[in-house]
């Protein structure tokens, strides 16, 4: 498998897919894409029409959508999600709010592995979308947010390092610790830091 990534200091929809597959323990090779560098739109576009990263290669298989490629990892491994139907059920949910909300705190707290903005960003939108990811967050029901790590974890462990960046107090302090104690999130962070790119849309507080 090849899973195609953007910037691991910005792509906060690469690291969804990335992480999952290093704590599966699945063997891939990861093609690195900067975003917005000169032909990257170009580079991407002839992995996927939709122009977008990440993107994974299994054979003849093509899947994008960090959300998709986690599904698919899922029906490929018979892993990622709660075998209780009812768990499954709001790990889907928890995921597929992810996917889909938060738009202010994308806004106002974008990923930036490198830097730190204590106090930055914090709108009254972002505060009450923090507020509600701290209630997922304690109401996880083991290590992980559903016992065992999920694609629902993948899909906040962003999130997990967004607070970092910007001095968020996460109410499960325990959660956000694990995460960020996890080797391949160890891993992502030390890439990140040696990235040279800077994309000055994302460097709204350099």
């Amino acid at each position: 498998m090849i899973l195609v990534i953007g910037n691991k200091n910005y792509s906060s929809w690469s690291l969804r897919p990335w992480i999952a597959m290093k704590v599966l323990g699945l063997e891939f090779d990861e093609k690195r894409i900067p975003l917005y560098g000169p032909g990257a739109r170009e580079e991407i576009l002839l992995e996927s029409p939709a122009g977008k990263v990440p993107i994974l290669i299994d054979g003849a298989t093509r899947v994008w959508d960090s959300l998709a490629i986690l599904e698919y990892l899922a029906e490929k491994t018979g892993r990622l999600w709660p075998a209780d139907p009812a768990a499954r059920a709001k790990a889907r949910s928890v995921a597929a709010e992810m996917h889909a909300g938060f738009p202010n705190l994308r806004t106002h707290m974008s990923m930036n592995v490198r830097k730190r903005h204590p106090g930055k960003g914090r709108t009254p939108e972002v505060v009450s979308e923090v507020a509600r990811i701290n209630s997922i967050w304690s109401e996880a029901r083991g290590p992980f947010l559903f016992g065992e790590f999920s694609a629902a974890d993948a899909m906040y462990a962003p999130v997990v390092l967004r607070f970092r960046t910007y001095d968020v107090e996460a109410d499960n302090r325990a959660y956000y610790d694990r995460m960020l104690a996890l080797p391949a999130m160890k891993e992502w962070i030390a890439a990140a830091e040696r990235e040279k790119e800077s994309i000055p849309q994302f460097e709204q507080y350099a």
